[in-house]
């Protein structure tokens, strides 16, 4: 989210008459555009004194969130990205590990879709306790439905069955420390927590992250999809775009989780819709029908992997 005044440098367009005409119809920040109907905002500006002006800084704010949002299309680009050495990260899970050749892959983006109680939130936790408890670097963990448990992490950690009634030894406490977790409950917020993220990346700050975990990215995107409006899908592909951006330059396993509603027929499809399928690199279905193995976890989209391939898992 950047500051209208803070543009005006690079793109002169933006000066003060303009901002004051954006001011009044609450807008201070590009991404305040996302939230008006920008038709409306061009026919304001006609009526302006400085129509031209005014319009030609509209379609400069756009063509700013355009270029913030473009995905890998040049082909150099993606074999220079496919022939990067990115490594796997195990789960913490054999068999999910088994059915994905070594876990999670760094630099990709992937997506844990499934129904209310079907273990996402498990994998996401029993993924950032195993990163942590082996010394592998920092977890970023993004909580936007308070379902984050201390107490279940320092259970994988510990692998104590009740670590509330027994004291957490200081190797707890210290793999406890690697994992940061901030609540989130706005998209808004998510997308300037997401940049400030890739900033410190990019100057070393924090340099040691090895996982960013989002639980769940579709509560704070579903609601700002409906109307049928342009919004929404423009929003949704600035989070997509920055969480990509955010693997690729810093070779970091990125897991979001996606919840799951009512389609045609009463069939439950994921939440986000068809514009979102094409965003993360790797889809997992967690079905959420237990059998005596565990959960039903299937592939729906994996770079180097068949489709279709499923297995059971227990996370304990």
């Amino acid at each position: 989210m950047a500051p209208l005044e803070d543009l005006e440098r690079d793109y002169p367009i933006i000066d003060s008459n303009f901002r004051m005409f954006c001011a009044s119809h609450g807008i201070f920040t590009d991404t305040d555009f996302l939230l008006h109907d920008l038709s409306a905002l061009e026919a304001f500006a006609r009526q302006d004194y400085a129509p031209q002006k005014l319009e030609q800084g509209i379609r400069q704010i756009i063509s700013i969130l355009e270029s913030g949002q473009r995905p890998w299309l040049n082909g150099l680009e993606l074999l220079d990205d496919s022939q990067l050495n990115k490594c796997t990260i195990s789960t913490g899970c054999e068999r999910i590990d088994i059915l994905l050749q070594g876990g999670l892959r760094a630099g990709h983006v992937t997506e844990l879709v499934g129904p209310s109680c079907s273990g996402k939130t498990q994998v996401c936790l029993k993924a950032a306790s195993h990163v942590a408890r082996n010394s592998l670097g920092k977890v970023v963990y993004f909580d936007t439905g308070n379902s984050f448990s201390p107490k279940r992490v320092a259970q994988f950690l510990s692998l104590l069955p009740d670590p509330s009634t027994t004291q957490i030894n200081k190797t707890v406490e210290r793999d406890m420390s690697s994992i940061v977790c901030h609540s989130v409950f706005d998209i808004f917020t998510l997308l300037d927590m997401l940049r400030q993220l890739r900033n410190n990346l990019r100057s070393q700050i924090s340099f040691q992250v090895r996982m960013l975990i989002i639980d769940s990215l579709s509560s704070l995107i579903a609601p700002v999809l409906g109307g049928g409006g342009v919004h929404g899908h423009a929003l949704m592909a600035t989070a997509g775009f920055l969480l990509k951006e955010i693997a690729h330059e810093s070779n970091l396993c990125v897991v979001v989780t996606n919840h799951m509603v009512a389609g045609e027929a009463g069939m439950l499809k994921p939440a986000l819709g068809e514009s979102w399928k094409s965003i993360p690199h790797v889809r997992l279905l967690l079905s959420g029908k237990y059998s005596a193995n565990g959960t039903l976890i299937k592939i729906l989209k994996h770079p180097y992997l068949a489709s279709g391939k499923s297995t059971d898992f227990v996370v304990i």
